[in-house]
């Protein structure tokens, strides 16, 4: 009988890793989801920004909270507009492989 016991709990203790990982992934995913909105809303707000005639990327910066400042990336060609961002993440790298991205097309002031 304390044989089994002992067999569950060490079960238990070897398991406890495997979970803790399985919630970080999780974590770390929904943070890529989060950025993905985020980054349509500040592609949205930069496409407004420029068919005012202003510039985008003070626009797609305001648009996004404090922490995805630095995180952002801004390119405008013509009339597309694309937004870069990465998610919140403990490693850099991940961050950089998991990095989302927007596009909005918009029609410049007196382009017809």
């Amino acid at each position: 009988m304390g044989g089994e016991r002992g067999q569950a709990s060490i079960e238990v203790l070897a398991g406890i890793p495997a979970l803790v990982l399985a919630g970080l992934i999780a974590l770390q995913l929904l943070a890529a989801g989060y950025s993905l909105t985020l980054a349509d809303g500040a592609a949205e707000a930069g496409a407004m920004a420029i068919a005012a005639g202003r510039p985008a990327a003070p626009a797609v910066r305001e648009a996004l909270p404090g922490w995805a400042g630095q995180r952002v990336a801004v390119e405008v060609r013509g009339g597309r507009l694309i937004v870069r961002l990465r998610p919140p993440s403990p490693l850099g790298t991940l961050a950089r492989h998991l990095e989302v991205s927007s596009t909005a097309w918009v029609r410049r002031p007196g382009d017809g």
